[in-house]
């Protein structure tokens, strides 16, 4: 890691590292016991963020921070993440097909700047995410709003004509398109997050890409943290907001968050006490540890997909032919059992299982054989005449070994060559989303506890799409799925646009995960949770 935080720690304490010899009493060695002390939470994030703003980013590590420092109408329960804490809101009403909701919020919520959090902020913060000009990844997740996706799309351009509506400083009312009992559930996305609307005008405005809000000079949340330091690919901390409504209930001092890409450096920060809890798990490591170590080492659910997006646009993967020839010849039994390790599933369709009343596909399967003949078909018997690709990665030896692996069964099953590429995060990030690769790797963490959060990505023009891929039947399938009346009627679209999706297979399947970390024992009330998304106010750590 970079050196300059553990510089600050020396410094701090007084005294020099003095070699191996002395390695046991370093302060390096002893950060996680100091900081405990301290009642600081040190948590490894995998990568530097993108950014700070809640409606520009997608990626984990991003959430992860963002959490701490700004809270939507509702937030995460402690255990549950079937639930909802009351957040901004206090209290929420919805009429009996759950088409119209009204929110109820708390007078005493501020700011960090100590402007009061009113319900017109909302209103301006998801016209913000709306707005085309923006060009918001996630701004497709709230087109469960009436006339929300005709003004993104520019088919309207007065926003009082989309279904929300500041009643009064403390009175949201939010109109939805269709029947959305799960709604509660969606708001605890950060794609619902406010922002507030005088800090934004101030530092460029509501459509500004490259505002200065988000800076840690400038940064206003409302969260139970505020923004404390941030050292670029160092680390970043946030501390306790003493003008939180709830901080009464926040235990922790603060957090710092450390992006560190390699997962072994990793594993050695957190075995050498640098670490309370660590972003992954050396996949090789994994049965080690269940000896060693047991009472550290996390194997808990998680609702996620692992999967390859495929560049649709680019010969030869803009036939399906050659999508499902490389689908057919990735053994995902022998890939979790020999090299991820943590207990994942193999997968047979994207949605993973877990959500109660969806009917889980099987309709990605391991043949070899097949997989040769559809590939002869599309011009290359045996892989001759194959054209160079690459599957892109962003820097870490477990994605690495994982390509490697599927690396070598296409080599192996079809006689084709496809190399592997990585880069940090945030190139990655934009290499996707430019559809500048091959073949992606990727992971789809479910934004929340249903089938659409999966499904509804891949309709055409999403943001977060990046494949290329559009079906028009698929896109009516997924519309009339928002509209449905009922979760049986829903659910049934959902199922037919997935199988439209595993026929063409933009994305492969790979396997369904599992949470697979390292976690000090003294960290309470750290729970297990489908999402791994959690109110920080609820954390502590014993004897700080």
């Amino acid at each position: 890691m970079p050196s300059a935080y553990w510089n600050k720690v020396l410094s701090t304490l007084a005294f020099a590292f003095l070699g191996l010899a002395l390695a046991s009493c370093s302060p390096r060695e002893r950060e996680a016991d100091i900081a405990a002390a301290q009642g600081i939470l040190l948590i490894g994030n995998g990568s530097e963020p993108k950014s700070l703003d809640p409606h520009l980013v997608t990626g984990v590590p991003e959430n992860a921070i963002i959490q701490s420092l700004i809270e939507g109408l509702v937030t995460y329960h402690p255990t549950d993440d079937t639930l909802a804490e009351p957040a901004m809101a206090q209290s929420w009403e919805h009429n009996d097909d759950f088409t119209v909701w009204t929110f109820n919020l708390r007078d005493d919520a501020k700011w960090t700047n100590g402007d009061p959090v009113v319900a017109s902020d909302f209103v301006y913060s998801w016209q913000r995410i709306l707005s085309p000009a923006l060009g918001a990844e996630y701004a497709e997740s709230l087109y469960v709003i009436e006339n929300a996706m005709a003004f993104h799309q520019g088919e309207i351009e007065d926003f009082s004509q989309v279904g929300v509506k500041a009643l009064d400083d403390h009175t949201l009312e939010v109109r939805l398109k269709g029947s959305t009992p799960h709604f509660l559930l969606m708001l605890k996305h950060y794609s619902f997050y406010p922002v507030n609307p005088r800090v934004v005008e101030e530092f460029g405005g509501m459509t500004d890409r490259q505002s200065g809000w988000s800076t840690l000079e400038n940064y206003v949340g409302n969260g139970a943290f505020r923004l404390k330091e941030w050292a670029t690919n160092d680390f970043l901390e946030v501390e306790r907001n003493p003008d939180y409504w709830d901080a009464e209930t926040v235990k922790l001092n603060g957090v710092r968050f450390f992006p560190i890409e390699n997962v072994n450096t990793e594993a050695t920060a957190f075995q050498g006490g640098r670490l309370h809890i660590t972003n992954e798990v050396p996949a090789d490591r994994i049965p080690s540890l269940q000896q060693s170590n047991s009472d550290a080492l996390m194997i808990e659910p998680y609702l996620g997909t692992y999967f390859y997006r495929v560049n649709t646009t680019r010969e030869p993967f803009d036939d399906p032919r050659v999508r499902r020839a490389l689908a057919l010849t990735i053994d995902r039994e022998l890939l979790v059992e020999r090299v991820t390790q943590g207990g994942q599933a193999p997968a047979t369709g994207f949605v993973p299982s877990g959500i109660t009343g969806y009917t889980v596909s099987k309709a990605v399967e391991y043949d070899p054989e097949r997989a040769r003949e559809l590939l002869a078909q599309a011009g290359y018997p045996g892989g001759e005449g194959f054209p160079e690709a690459e599957i892109l990665i962003n820097t870490s030896e477990n994605h690495r070994r994982i390509a490697e692996a599927i690396q070598a069964m296409w080599r192996e099953k079809l006689g084709v060559e496809i190399g592997i590429f990585n880069q940090e995060w945030k190139v990655y990030l934009d290499s996707q989303s430019s559809l500048n690769y091959d073949i992606s790797r990727s992971g789809w963490i479910a934004d929340y506890v249903h089938p659409m959060t999966f499904l509804e990505i891949f309709t055409s023009g999403n943001g977060n799409n990046d494949t290329g891929w559009s079906n028009a039947q698929y896109d009516q399938l997924i519309s009339q799925a928002q509209r449905a009346t009922t979760e049986e009627a829903r659910f049934a679209a959902l199922n037919e646009a997935e199988a439209i999706m595993m026929d063409e297979l933009p994305v492969l399947p790979i396997y369904w995960y599992t949470r697979v970390y390292m976690k000090d024992p003294r960290v309470e009330n750290w729970n297990p949770k489908l999402l791994d998304n959690r109110s920080y106010k609820y954390i502590s750590i014993a004897g700080s």
